[in-house]
């Protein structure tokens, strides 16, 4: 069940007018006039994006007299960020190890090289080519 919620809101996120949009109520509550200003489609086309991410449970509209306001529920984006976890924990550690292997890589250059010496870069020789 999970998944098919994380496939409908990485769908959902994958609209960059539909990102747009969860910007926008990422600042506070908006209309859908608000919300189709600063996009060149018509009001139908905006709304058609709103059911996309209603659909995927990332805004939730309201009912407050005339006004309906939408607002961003940020619970689908939390389920992301908890899929996403093991993943960043993996590519963090990766860049660990990356970030300690070219320190050592630059302590050994550093040894190499002649005391009061300019370095020279290793690539010279290839861009004279």
């Amino acid at each position: 069940m999970i998944n098919d919620r994380l496939s409908a809101t990485f769908a959902a996120l994958a609209d960059p007018t539909r990102r747009s949009i969860l910007a926008q109520l990422a600042r506070g509550e908006a209309t859908v006039n608000e919300l189709a200003a600063p996009h060149a489609m018509s009001l139908p086309a905006v709304s058609r994006h709103l059911k996309v991410l209603e659909k995927a449970g990332l805004v939730v509209k309201g009912r407050e007299a005339q006004w309906r306001p939408c607002r961003l529920d940020a619970g689908p984006l939390r389920d992301v960020d908890e899929w996403m976890a093991p993943y960043r924990a993996f590519f963090e550690s990766r860049f660990d190890r990356l970030e300690e292997h070219l320190k050592t890589m630059m302590g050994e250059e550093r040894r190499d090289e002649p005391a009061g010496s300019e370095p020279t870069p290793r690539h010279s020789e290839e861009q004279s080519s």
